[in-house]
C-alpha cells in the first residue's frame, strides 16, 4: 500500500516525467542524457552551465586533483569519498591545513535536486555558489585558495597540456580560471546520480523486500515513526528542486539536539540559521539531509555527534537529546525552538531494527563502485 501511495503522490504531484524517452528535450539533449527512474524528476540545471559529457569528465578530473588546493595536498575527494557515498566518515572534516571544520561533510548523491546546500545557508542555492565555500573559505580553511595563491594554483593547470586542451573544448575562447573550474566541478556533482538501491529496484518491480524491511518501510512512511515528514521525497529529504519547480523548498528544523543554557542554545559556531539571521527562533535550525546511502554516511547530524543509525533512532524516539554532563549539558527535549514534529515516539527495539533494515535498502552499491564517478587516474 505504501509503495502505491508513494508512487501515486510523486506522479500526481507533477514532479516526474513518465519514463526516460529520448524525445524529451529536457531529459535528454545532444550533449547529455539523464538516465533516471520514472519517479525521479528532471534536475534543474542553470542556463549558464548546461550539462555535457566533456564538462562532466573535466569536472571529475578536477574533483580528484589535489593541485586545486593551496598547498597541493587536498582535493574535493579528500572529504567526499566515493566508497562512503561521497561523505567523509569523520565527525567533522579536516581542511588542507589540518584545521577542523565545524560540521559533518554531507554525501553528494543526488545533490542535483537540492534547493540549498551545506547545513544551514539558504543563500547557497546552486552547486556553483556552494563551491565557493570550500575553495575560498578562510575560517576555517578548506581548500585554502586565497587571493595570494590563485595565480599559482591556476598556473598548475595552465601548464598541463591535457587540461589546456580539455578546458578549450569545454569553454572555448575562455581562460582557465576559477569560474570555469567551478562550473566543471558543479557539472560533475550534478551528475552523481544514485538510483539503483534495493529500494529503487523494489519500486520498479525488480526486487522484493524482506519482512523486516517491509515493516520498517511501513513505519518510516507511517504516522507512528513519522520519518516521512522530513524525509519523504524520492530523495528522502524535504528540500527538493527540479526542472518543473515553481518555487524552491527551503525547510530547516531544530531537532532538539542541544539546549545548553535551558533557553535553546546550541554550541558555537554550530547554531544553524541563527549564525546568519541572528533571529533567536532560528537557533539550531538545520537542513534535513537526504537519507539515500545513509548506512554509509555516518557519523550523523550536522556535527557528527551521533555515531550510529540505532543511536539516531533512539534520539528521535526520545524527542530530543539530554546531555547530562560537560560543556553542552542540557535537555534538548525541552528546547523551546524545537520543531513541532520532534516528539516522543513509541518504538520498541524490534521497530527500530526494522527501520534500520529499511534504511539499509537505500544503499546503492552500484553508485559507490561506478567507475564513471571514480578517480580517473585510478580507474584507467
Amino acid at each position: 500500500m505504501i509503495k502505491r501511495c508513494l508512487l501515486a503522490a510523486l506522479v500526481l504531484g507533477g514532479c516526474v516525467q513518465s519514463g526516460t524517452s529520448t524525445s524529451d528535450p529536457v531529459r535528454t539533449s545532444a550533449s547529455w542524457s539523464w538516465e533516471l527512474p520514472f519517479y525521479f524528476p528532471t534536475p534543474k540545471v542553470p542556463a549558464d552551465n548546461p550539462m555535457s559529457e566533456a564538462k562532466f569528465q573535466l569536472g571529475r578530473s578536477l574533483f580528484y586533483d589535489a593541485r586545486l588546493s593551496g598547498n597541493g595536498q587536498q582535493s574535493c575527494s579528500s572529504c567526499h569519498d566515493q566508497s562512503k557515498a561521497f561523505a567523509d566518515g569523520r565527525a567533522v572534516s579536516l581542511g588542507s591545513t589540518g584545521e577542523s571544520t565545524p560540521r559533518n561533510a554531507q554525501g553528494l548523491a543526488n545533490v542535483a535536486w537540492h534547493s540549498t546546500y551545506t547545513w544551514a545557508n539558504p543563500a547557497l542555492a546552486t552547486l556553483e555558489r556552494q563551491m565557493e565555500v570550500p575553495l575560498f573559505a578562510e575560517h576555517p580553511v578548506e581548500m585554502g585558495v586565497t587571493d595570494q595563491n590563485k595565480a599559482t594554483i591556476l598556473a598548475r593547470f595552465q601548464a598541463d597540456r591535457e587540461y589546456v586542451q580539455r578546458f578549450a573544448e569545454v569553454f572555448p575562447g575562455e581562460p582557465i580560471g576559477f569560474p570555469q573550474i567551478i562550473k566543471a566541478i558543479a557539472t560533475f556533482q550534478r551528475g552523481l546520480i544514485s538510483a539503483s538501491s534495493k529500494y529503487d529496484q523494489y519500486l520498479q518491480g525488480k526486487a522484493t523486500l524482506t519482512s523486516a524491511e517491509l515493516r520498517g518501510k511501513d513505519l518510516f512512511f507511517g504516522e507512528q515513526a513519522e520519518c516521512f515528514h522530513c524525509h519523504g521525497s524520492f530523495n528522502f529529504n524535504d528540500q527538493v528542486r527540479h526542472a518543473g519547480s515553481y518555487t524552491a523548498e527551503t525547510l530547516f528544523h531544530n531537532t532538539g539536539l542541544y539546549n545548553i543554557d535551558g533557553k535553546g542554545g546550541f554550541p558555537e559556531p554550530n547554531r544553524g540559521l541563527f549564525e546568519l539571521s541572528g533571529v533567536p527562533a532560528d537557533m539550531g535550525m538545520f537542513r534535513a539531509p537526504s537519507l539515500r546511502n545513509v548506512q554509509l554516511t555516518g557519523p550523523y547530524m550536522h556535527d557528527g555527534s551521533i555515531a550510529t543509525l540505532e543511536e539516531v533512532l533512539d534520539f528521535y524516539a526520545a524527542g530530543g537529546r539530554e546531555i547530562k554532563t560537560g560543556p553542552h549539558k542540557g535537555d534538548g527535549r525541552l528546547n523551546p525552538f524545537k520543531s513541532d514534529l520532534i516528539v516522543r515516539i513509541q518504538l520498541n527495539e524490534q521497530d527500530k531494527a526494522n527501520i534500520v533494515a529499511f534504511l539499509k535498502t537505500l544503499t546503492d552499491e552500484k553508485f559507490i563502485s561506478d567507475q564513471r564517478f571514480a578517480d580517473p587516474r585510478r580507474s584507467k
